[in-house]
């Protein structure tokens, strides 16, 4: 019996662009799905025996094996549909790497920092992915995207400064590596955006980028001697962070980015510190103070400006 032919990879889809209300209600249920990424974060680590940052490496890898393996069986559909070319598998290489840094940083940050000021800082993407798409894509973003986005980042700015209270345990180093992670997930979605615009699929490129991603991380744990001993309340939370923020919310967003500008998606996803502060408020007693109040004003308006443009434009 002859095997199947297998379909070679395709080239610049012409799909058609969907509508306005799809887009919105997509990056909608993305940006409520990130926002609980913290939180869960946080409650599995307050679930384990470890202190301090070192049952981030689990975390970190539990999000990214386990989603891997939800995805899976379309994972291995599409690989059966698509033969995949050498620059595509460099780009999926690249993203999952990039994303493996972002989870390991932003995740390590949030033992220091508070949830607000992490969240804030981490999701200062605009910035980064307006640089990177300026200086290696050509793509000049408007502007009135530059405009709102610097309003958006000065409210997320404020917010950081705004919610350190006493439970910093060393706000300096989780800031910092809070920025690592913004950095690092900037190049992953410009990355999966020309994977997609190459013709892969998002349930293809979303099952592989994640499986690239746990690579990276699984061995970690195992490596630094931490285990994967943990109760299963710790894991509970871990499965919730592996299917709502990330099969959920960055699913959502490496769908989006193919047809709406990068930084459109990542000004949008500036929210993202709003709803991890309220829920921190009232799990954590994380109380913020008025600078967390005027950041979100100024975060609402910056994305309100960066947005007041036809969503289904886009740049290739």
């Amino acid at each position: 019996m002859q095997p199947n032919p297998v379909q070679p990879t395709l080239v610049q889809s012409a799909d058609v662009q969907p509508s306005r209300l799809k887009v919105i209600s997509i990056l909608t249920l993305g940006i409520l799905s990130v926002s609980f990424a913290a939180i869960f974060i946080r409650l599995a680590s307050r679930a384990a025996p470890l202190e301090g940052p070192l049952f981030a490496l689990v975390i970190a890898a539990g999000r990214m094996g386990l989603a891997a393996l939800l995805l899976l069986p379309t994972t291995l559909l599409g690989l059966q549909r698509y033969s995949l070319q050498r620059r595509q598998w460099l780009y999926i290489l690249g993203a999952g790497f990039f994303l493996a840094l972002h989870f390991l940083s932003w995740i390590s940050s949030l033992e220091y920092t508070s949830v607000a000021a992490s969240t804030a800082l981490v999701t200062t993407n605009p910035l980064w992915v307006s640089l990177f798409s300026w200086l290696f894509l050509g793509e000049s973003p408007s502007k009135q995207t530059w405009i709102g986005a610097g309003i958006a980042l000065a409210g997320g700015a404020l917010i950081g400064l705004g919610q350190e209270g006493g439970l910093s345990s060393n706000p300096l180093l989780g800031n910092a590596l809070a920025l690592v992670g913004a950095v690092a997930v900037s190049a992953y979605f410009l990355l999966g955006r020309q994977v997609q615009l190459s013709g892969v699929p998002i349930t293809l490129y979303s099952g592989l980028v994640y499986a690239v991603a746990a690579l990276f991380l699984v061995p970690l744990p195992l490596l630094t001697g931490v285990g994967y001993s943990a109760p299963l309340e710790a894991y509970l939370w871990i499965g919730l962070l592996a299917l709502v923020p990330q099969v959920l919310g960055h699913t959502s967003f490496n769908w989006a980015v193919k047809y709406v500008n990068p930084t459109l998606v990542t000004v949008l996803i500036l929210l993202e510190p709003i709803g991890a502060s309220l829920a921190a408020i009232l799990l954590f007693k994380e109380i913020p103070g008025p600078g967390v109040l005027i950041g979100a004003l100024l975060l609402l308006l910056g994305v309100g400006v960066a947005l007041w443009q036809p969503l289904g434009s886009r740049k290739t």
